[in-house]
């Protein structure tokens, strides 16, 4: 039996689909590409904006004309918001809510008929998945465990108000990149309820799998020779909500982990990375000057207005305080990613001319730019001064062009500095590459030598 992964959307997907790779390969299926005529097909969707749900929809439509017998299956936050219009797609055989990502699993599909139990090798040493509502899944004591390979199912927390919604399971995961970089999925979902956004409807309230499979994870990771590990999760600084375990307990026990050379926090809120861990962070750990840190829009009227919970003064203060302790004579400057939305309802121009001042204030490395889509069902939907669509586009390549500005001067901030660069085994015309730990890109002619090594260079 063949099978085919495809992954729209996030680096939480592409962890959850190398998860469920690496289970079905070890079960004894040949993992295919997409291309290639596959028995069974596996997407894993996204829905974050409208453009996203129309791509989700025209993967399995091609997978359906590559192979009109295939089984498509079908997970992910499109399958999530969308599970009827999935469904009625022709070729889909099976979605899989948010839920029951941990379901999707050889033996769920040889049940559903989808897959002939006699293609399956023996599972019974590889079946990982402990109850959703049972104990903790870390063990008490013996041998350190490898993390399975069908990821890691933990209790989910009830965190709403008055605690009316049913606990959710999280599923832990992890990707791997050229082998030199792995993206380890610590927590899912989010309370924060932005009015514009849906991913608390799409992947359920924020909760966290134990420090310990956390650290399992780690060690397996580890242990295939990958040096960098990127901690990811749709609110990462949200880590271990509802539980007596915090966000910089996480930091400090990954931090031992022997093996990982260096650490990444992929994205955290401006009101979650406190001083307390900047502080650590900065203490001589291997946690790099590199922070992804969203911004979504730069005045204060918008920012009150989408439900977000701090201000921009709250934000550069942020920005200069992790400078502060983490910058000086000879050291790398920080490398500041931040996410930002062009024409969200009532910003008008004078307030994106506002954002635009603030964001030369702040001078962060890289600007993510997307433009503001309508989900429905959002409060900012049905929001009265609602932005043109010409007058997004204007607004997101007069952002990128600012992007552009700005990356420039960051890098040359950095001229002259001694960094360590973890090149990737990639060769390309004779070349290869790699990221400084303050996320800048080096291109050396290609030594196998160097590749998964940290090598220190002059930028």
């Amino acid at each position: 039996m063949k099978i085919a992964f495809i992954t729209l959307g996030c680096k939480l997907n592409f962890a959850e689909t190398a998860t469920y790779e690496r289970g079905f390969r070890a079960a004894g299926l040949e993992v295919v590409p997409w291309r290639e005529k596959a028995d069974i097909y596996l997407i894993n969707t996204c829905t974050v904006t409208e453009t996203s749900n129309k791509k989700s929809r025209g993967e399995i439509r091609k997978v359906h004309r590559i192979n009109p017998d295939a089984k498509i299956i079908v997970t992910g936050c499109y399958a999530q918001m969308k599970p009827d219009e999935v469904r009625a797609i022709d070729g889909v055989a099976r979605v899989f809510l948010a839920n029951e990502k941990s379901l999707v699993v050889p033996e769920t599909l040889a049940a559903a008929g989808l897959l002939p139990p006699g293609e399956l090798r023996s599972l019974r040493s590889l079946r990982p998945l402990p109850s959703a509502m049972g104990p903790s899944p870390c063990p008490n004591s013996g041998a350190p465990e490898k993390f399975p390979l069908f990821g890691v199912l933990s209790p989910g927390v009830d965190t709403s108000p008055g605690g009316n919604t049913l606990p959710q399971p999280v599923f832990g995961a992890y990707s791997t990149s050229e082998r030199t970089r792995a993206f380890l999925k610590v927590q899912d979902g989010c309370d924060n309820f932005c009015r514009y956004c849906t991913v608390p409807y799409a992947r359920g309230r924020s909760r966290s799998i134990p420090i310990c499979e956390a650290v399992k994870a780690a060690e397996t990771i580890a242990a295939e020779g990958v040096k960098e590990v990127v901690i990811t999760g749709v609110n990462t600084g949200d880590y271990g909500r509802g539980t007596d375990e915090s966000f910089l307990d996480l930091l400090k026990a990954l931090n031992a982990v022997e093996g990982i050379e260096r650490w990444r926090i992929s994205s955290i809120e401006p009101n979650l990375i406190t001083e307390e861990i900047i502080d650590w962070i900065a203490s001589g750990t291997k946690f790099q000057p590199h922070f992804h840190i969203p911004l979504q829009q730069g005045t204060d009227t918008i920012l009150s207005r989408m439900g977000r919970k701090y201000t921009t003064a709250f934000f550069a203060n942020r920005i200069a305080y992790i400078r502060s302790r983490m910058e000086g004579p000879g050291k790398p400057k920080v490398f500041f990613g931040i996410d930002v939305m062009a024409g969200l309802p009532g910003e008008t121009e004078e307030l994106f001319q506002q954002e635009i001042e603030f964001l030369k204030e702040i001078r962060p490395a890289f600007i993510h730019v997307f433009p503001y889509s309508k989900r429905p069902g959002t409060p900012a939907a049905t929001m009265p001064d609602q932005v043109p669509e010409q007058v997004k586009a204007e607004r997101v390549a007069r952002l990128e062009e600012l992007c552009r500005t700005l990356h420039g001067e960051f890098v040359e901030s950095n001229r002259g500095i001694r960094e360590k660069v973890l090149f990737e085994s990639k060769e390309k015309d004779g070349s290869m590459s790699g990221y400084t730990g303050n996320y800048i890109r080096i291109t050396s002619p290609y030594d196998a030598a160097l590749v998964g090594k940290l090598t220190e260079v002059t930028i």
